[in-house]
């Protein structure tokens, strides 16, 4: 995109959830220099994720949030994230339930 925010938010879809991810990252190198290999790699984060979610077999949406927490903090260095996990259709008469967590520490 030609506008980059600080704060970054990533939607990824499961089978049954979704994630909507809001992460901290330094930026001040890819908007000096304008060039791809100096911000967050999105895509490859996306796919991660995912790779790890189909692979996971976790009974807790807790622990599947705190695991694929862990994974981007610690392997695409950021410092700070927001992750809700949603499960729609769990339970009945309501849209979708969830849980958000936040780790890390938010850059000022």
């Amino acid at each position: 995109p030609a506008f980059a925010a600080p704060l970054r938010r990533q939607r990824l879809m499961f089978i049954r959830g979704s994630f909507d991810i809001e992460m901290a990252a330094d930026i001040k190198k890819a908007a000096a220099s304008d060039h791809i290999d100096d911000t967050l790699d999105y895509k490859s984060l996306s796919k991660a994720v995912i790779d790890f979610v189909e692979k996971s077999e976790f009974q807790l949406v807790e622990t599947l949030a705190e695991k694929v927490a862990e994974l981007i903090i610690h392997d695409f260095n950021v410092p700070w994230l927001k992750l809700t996990l949603n499960k729609k259709g769990a339970l009945r008469h309501a849209d979708d339930v969830g849980i958000i967590i936040e780790r890390g520490s938010k850059p000022q």
